[in-house]
């Protein structure tokens, strides 16, 4: 069962990101996927390796739009995996747990600019 805040959570708006942009593990300094689409709340993430459910991860990536780049880090907790329909593809799908406001700002703005 949903929770209301996870249901809230969900419902946050989401922007497809048009263009592939990479996101790396800070622990491992490895990219570890590509961005499918994100929210102030949290993300979709396309990975070619099998990630751990449950587990928290330190995250980098870069936003970039008219405004100037964005390059934000996160603390996030992988909720869920599943695979997709190309080989040794998968979908993960995170929370995010920790992101300062400066880099909540940013994200805002470059979701708000479609």
């Amino acid at each position: 069962m949903i929770s209301a805040a996870q249901e809230n959570t969900r419902r946050a708006a989401r922007r497809t990101v048009p263009h592939p942009l990479p996101v790396l593990d800070l622990m491992s300094g490895e990219e570890i996927g590509l961005l499918g689409n994100i929210s102030e709340t949290g993300m979709l993430l396309v990975s070619e390796k099998p990630l751990v459910e449950d587990a928290l991860y330190q995250l980098r990536f870069r936003l970039d739009s008219p405004r100037g780049d964005y390059l934000i880090d996160i603390g996030a907790h992988l909720l869920w995996t599943s695979a997709t329909h190309a080989p040794g593809q998968h979908w993960a799908g995170f929370r995010f747990l920790t992101l300062s406001q400066a880099h909540l700002v940013a994200l805002q703005h470059w979701i708000g600019a479609r």
